[in-house]
């Protein structure tokens, strides 16, 4: 016997997985989650009796309902399934599938398209406890995704998402330098300790001997580059308030330098234990964001720091991500204000998927 439920596989940026309503699972957690994992078909290296794909860039879910939030359409929280533990982490945001949350809602009737090209929706991360108004293509009233919009990662092209970040800054520590230091010294190492999108330690390249451009292939295979940045991680977590955040994917260790030309930063970003083959939207925001910021690791010395919009590319694995980062300047001091970016997204199926009842019902 198998419990049926209605689900959607969507891609969103450079992730993939299903979406659901939170009507659609249980509503007790402990329940939710178990049927996430046996739907992703964890624990298993290969996910062979689920959706997931083998890695954590396939192994998400995104679950969205009416907001509670009065200035907000949508709740959507995110949980990052482990492919290899029956276990599921809920404290990380994901901006990748967040580029599919906006159609996925239109599409379910949580948002009525406006009947002009695009339609805003406002959408709260439950996860981060923050705000992010995302821009759909509704021409004619429905959700387009076609488009003619290529993001690195991803073979063709679609229609653009546009997803401003307005308070994801602190959202999850509290502060956006959580140690209240822009450089802190660990494991020997100068880094940056930041929760502004994502919760991350950022550390140089040539701090760790390495050029910066390495291939995710050639880190995964640098076991003792990977014990490294593990004990960083965890002294990390524990700096910033965290605890022990041994089964935790927060923060993300997150490999940084400068890029040839000003403006642009390369970043090798982790998730937490393989390199990601591309890069993690929320991530490249947080990378963005200290790079512009003074003091930091990643700061690009290369620009003076000024109030206003500028336009970071972070260069990944895959290619590159162009970020939009506004800062005002309150009394001398640099605050960031939001952060914006283009992603796309595409339905891939939709019908009932069927959990094992025992999974579910455990």
């Amino acid at each position: 016997m198998s419990t049926n439920i209605p689900c959607v596989l969507m891609r969103g940026g450079t992730s993939r997985g299903p979406f659901f309503l939170a009507d659609w699972l249980p509503q007790d957690p402990d329940a939710r989650d178990r049927t996430l994992i046996a739907a992703l078909g964890s624990p298993h290296e290969l996910q062979i009796d689920g959706l997931g794909g083998g890695n954590s860039l396939t192994s998400k879910v995104a679950i969205v309902s009416r907001s509670t939030q009065p200035d907000c359409d949508v709740d959507y929280l995110f949980a990052q399934v482990s492919v290899q533990e029956a276990r599921v982490d809920t404290r990380p945001n994901c901006g990748n599938m967040l580029a599919g949350v906006g159609p996925f809602a239109i599409e379910q009737g949580l948002v009525a398209p406006s009947g002009l090209g695009t339609t805003r929706v406002r959408v709260y991360n439950v996860n981060t406890r923050s705000r992010i108004d995302v821009q759909v293509c509704t021409a004619g009233g429905q959700v387009h995704y076609d488009g003619d919009v290529r993001i690195d990662g991803v073979q063709g092209t679609a229609a653009p998402v546009l997803m401003n970040f307005l308070d994801a800054w602190g959202a999850v520590t509290g502060q956006i330098f959580p140690t209240g230091q822009r450089i802190d010294r660990l494991q020997g190492l100068d880094v940056t300790c930041i929760d502004a999108a994502q919760v991350m330690v950022l550390v140089r390249a040539t701090d760790l001997g390495l050029r910066g451009d390495e291939t995710p292939a050639e880190l995964d295979a640098n076991t003792t580059l990977l014990t490294r940045l593990e004990a960083l991680r965890l002294e990390a977590g524990q700096r910033m308030g965290m605890g022990d955040v041994t089964h935790s994917v927060l923060p993300k260790p997150v490999i940084v330098s400068p890029g040839v030309q000003p403006g642009s930063v390369v970043s090798r970003y982790f998730t937490p234990h393989q390199c990601h083959r591309s890069h993690a939207v929320t991530g490249a925001i947080g990378v963005a964001a200290a790079s512009v910021l003074p003091g930091t690791v990643a700061t690009d010395e290369r620009h003076a720091p000024s109030a206003g919009l500028r336009r970071v590319e972070v260069q990944h694995p895959a290619g590159r991500i162009q970020v939009d980062v506004e800062l005002s300047d309150v009394d001398g001091q640099f605050k960031l204000v939001q952060a914006a970016l283009v992603r796309t997204a595409r339905k891939i199926l939709e019908g009932t998927l069927f959990v094992p009842e025992i999974a579910a019902a455990h």
